[in-house]
């Protein structure tokens, strides 16, 4: 295309004259992404507009370039020394790369650029579960735990291959861990899928790991569990999961807590409860009734006349308030048992009581369909 049938850079791009660096930078990644060749395989006009959109970026992301453009358009870049009828040289490219690096899976393009560095990533977290008693909830503890998980091979360091002669440098990319491609005036860069970017192949797997470069094996850790942690809580170990592809950093191992059942206490929240039973004399005369708590020997004080259901309340011997201060607190449920079975002498005096009690066979409310009875009459 002569120069008098060049399209207007600034048009091109869709910019306006006085669009700065990164007005310049989005539009051409907009262009690039939709007209790539990689994109519209076999499409000659896409291609076109492709290079078309780089020939005006090229210009424009030069200040020296673009100056003379704006004074004089396209015949003031005819005396530039380049490469390309365009008149702008390869090395204009420097930064296209960075555009389009993350876009389309490749490096560098254009020339340039050392060695591809293989992607690294995080390895996977790991979830280990930990089941302790509610003793160990309340007070806190230090477990030791064994975590099965993959660490580098300790002969061959990660590398999967004997350490004298194992590697070799990969006859395809021939060390760089990339191959060239050329698509027109572009020269696009793309990891080596012969050694997938490592520049080397394995000649002689490691004995110990087969070529694996990771091996199983069982972590040994310390885990601190503070006091008042509850069932499916999750505690974070940084760094202590499994490896990260290509030297990436390590996941995150989380350890759930599972707290067992206990016999006697039930947990919820913060508070802990439990049941004591006592008889009808101990109901109506009241009663001191010891009680075996995680704070040792307690003294629960019934009163007379408690019925069943009550509830004595013992404070601050709950659970402990994670990550805070204070405790909940300890509830008693009253549990009145009837004996069901009495001596000759139980019975007398249960007979002698009744006549001394006053009769209690009325209801103290009236039953539903007795009060829509009433409101109705």
């Amino acid at each position: 295309m002569s120069v008098a049938g060049k399209r207007d850079y600034y048009e091109i791009l869709g910019v306006a004259r006085d669009a700065g660096e990164q007005a310049l930078k989005s539009a051409y990644r907009k262009l690039a992404m939709q007209h790539h060749p990689d994109r519209n395989p076999g499409d000659q006009e896409a291609e076109e507009k492709f290079k078309e959109a780089a020939e005006a970026y090229a210009v424009l992301s030069d200040p020296r370039k673009r100056a003379s453009y704006d004074r004089f358009g396209h015949e003031g870049l005819q005396g530039a020394a380049a490469a390309g009828a365009g008149g702008f040289s390869p090395d204009a490219f420097a930064d296209f790369g960075d555009i389009l690096g993350d876009l389309f899976g490749f490096g560098d393009i254009f020339g340039g650029g050392g060695r591809r560095r293989t992607r690294v990533e995080r390895g996977e977290d790991l979830r280990f579960d930990l089941e302790i008693t509610l003793e160990d909830a309340i007070r806190g503890m230090t477990a030791d735990i064994q975590v099965p998980r993959m660490e580098a091979c300790s002969q061959c360091g990660g590398t999967g291959a004997e350490k004298e002669d194992g590697l070799v440098t990969c006859s395809v990319c021939r060390g760089r861990g990339e191959v060239i491609y050329q698509q027109g005036f572009l020269s696009v860069r793309r990891t080596c899928g012969q050694c997938n970017g490592r520049g080397q192949i394995i000649r002689r797997p490691c004995s110990q790991c087969r070529g694996q470069a990771y091996q199983r094996v069982n972590r040994k850790l310390k885990v601190t569990i503070p006091a008042g942690v509850a069932d499916g809580n999750r505690l974070r170990l940084q760094n202590e999961g499994q490896p990260g592809p290509n030297s990436g950093p390590p996941g995150d191992l989380y350890v759930v807590i599972k707290v067992k059942e206990h016999a006697i206490f039930e947990r919820q929240d913060d508070d802990l409860h439990c049941v004591v039973p006592i008889n009808v004399a101990q109901a109506a005369l009241g009663v001191e009734v010891p009680l075996l708590t995680f704070d040792g020997l307690q003294t629960v004080k019934i009163p007379e006349g408690a019925q069943p259901g009550a509830r004595v309340r013992l404070r601050g011997l709950g659970i402990p308030h994670l990550q805070s201060h204070g405790r909940g607190d300890l509830y008693v449920t009253v549990e009145v048992r009837i004996p069901d079975h009495l001596t000759r002498d139980q019975k007398k005096l249960f007979e002698q009581l009744r006549e001394t009690l006053p009769e209690e066979n009325e209801p103290k409310e009236k039953g539903i369909f007795e009060k829509v009875k009433d409101y109705f009459m």
